[in-house]
């Protein structure tokens, strides 16, 4: 096995959890692979290698498949552990799959997410944030991740998906439970985060059952009756690959978005020249948002499984390893942006890999822009003064994959209408 000079590298370190960006310089500059024994894992952090990788069939998405053999390894003789029986459900995911599975579950997918639908719902997305702020304002609150960044991307997919618009704060409590399993979780969760994302999906999937049952009986114009219905050649999910792919649009569909739009309004607060040019030209709005989900996108890292040994210049990583993609280190590479640590939302051509590439690239890309920008656009019109609270202790949650704020408490000039 290769070796090189970087010290163990943990990606779930205080220090990498609240500045991943000074580890991921650190990785480029040491190798295209790093091996990294506390991960068990090469970890690619350059922008051609991950650009690459993504698109490269040696490399598979099937991650939860191995992890679950471990799992079931180390159940005790008849028993099924909790980590066995959600990683059981997890891998159905078409996000963890390969072709053919991957193929036949994104075609079933793709007509709930229909460019022309999407594009549709911009009038409604924008009347949703101006509540939004409406309340956010009069109410006097701070967190501008609950009060903000949270309730638009959960209102769109409850909506979606016809969901009571009252239900949505159970849908950011299953949510919280399942990121804690897909997306890595560290800290004090670590240890029972297997039984509570268990919790949060069987009851999601009890939920869900209920409104899959009226769909089928009566087929509606909203997500749940789109994904319900079967495709040209007769082919559709049966109940159970319809509740698996709810909730995974449920939790991808806000989860991301969330932390997204979080992490765009603090890289423009530490950036006040830019988010006043956006005051003065929202249609810069669109460029902004592609170059805030490069400088500190929703996830920093994306898990393959090598299939056939890959040589990434002179570093040989081979079949049977895990293998990290860093999608924030190859957002930060200077060879690839200039000033690469610098945010400039004219930035033009930016070819982030915040969403992915290829054929696990984000089905739900288009809404998410369309969200992060009505909202960041609004945040910045609407939020006179708009600053952080002068008591502001920024904290991140420690997760190898996702990018996200436990709180952004500010303060702003904005008075409640009269």
């Amino acid at each position: 096995m290769t070796t090189t000079a970087l010290d163990d590298v943990d990606l779930l370190s205080p220090e990498a959890t609240e500045d991943p960006y000074a580890t991921m310089q650190a990785l480029r500059d040491t190798a295209p692979a790093v091996w990294s024994d506390r991960h068990q894992a090469w970890i690619v952090a350059r922008y051609r290698d991950v650009e690459s990788a993504l698109t490269d069939r040696r490399l598979s998405s099937d991650r939860v498949a191995p992890v679950l053999a471990r799992a079931r390894a180390e159940d005790a003789p008849g028993e099924e552990s909790s980590a066995s029986r959600i990683l059981e459900i997890l891998k159905s995911w078409m996000v963890v799959s390969d072709p053919p599975a991957h193929t036949r579950l994104r075609k079933l997918a793709a007509g709930a997410f229909k460019g022309q639908r999407i594009s549709l719902m911009g009038e409604a997305i924008q009347a949703r944030v101006d509540q939004i702020l409406d309340d956010f304002i009069a109410s006097g609150e701070r967190d501008l991740i609950h009060h903000v960044a949270y309730p638009l991307p959960a209102a769109v997919i409850a909506e979606m998906m016809g969901v009571p618009l009252e239900d949505q704060d159970r849908f950011r409590a299953w949510s919280d439970e399942l990121a804690l399993v897909a997306f890595g979780a560290g800290g004090a969760a670590r240890g029972d985060r297997h039984e509570r994302a268990l919790r949060g999906i069987e009851e999601m999937f009890a939920y869900l059952q209920g409104l899959v049952d009226a769909a089928r009986a009566e087929p509606g114009e909203d997500m749940i009756s789109a994904l319900a219905a079967p495709v040209e050649d007769g082919d559709r999910l049966d109940d159970q690959e319809l509740l698996s792919m709810l909730a995974l649009l449920l939790f991808a569909g806000h989860e991301t978005t969330i932390n997204a739009t979080a992490n765009g309004v603090l890289a423009l607060l530490r950036n006040p020249e830019q988010m006043e040019a956006m005051r003065q030209d929202p249609d810069m709005a669109a460029k902004a948002v592609e170059e805030l989900l490069r400088i500190d996108g929703p996830i920093k890292v994306l898990v393959r499984w090598v299939l056939e040994d890959i040589e990434l210049d002179g570093v040989t990583v081979p079949a049977g390893d895990r293998i990290f993609l860093a999608l924030a280190g190859a957002n930060h590479d200077p060879d690839y942006f200039d000033d690469a640590g610098s945010l400039d939302i004219t930035r033009h051509p930016n070819r982030h890999v915040a969403f992915g590439r290829g054929i696990h690239a984000c089905i739900g890309a288009q809404l998410a822009r369309l969200e992060m920008r009505h909202m960041l656009q609004s945040i910045v019109e609407r939020l006179p003064g708009l600053r952080l609270a002068d008591d502001a202790t920024l904290e991140y949650v420690p997760s190898l994959a996702s990018r996200a704020l436990k709180s952004l408490p500010v303060a702003h000039d904005a008075v409640p209408a009269s």
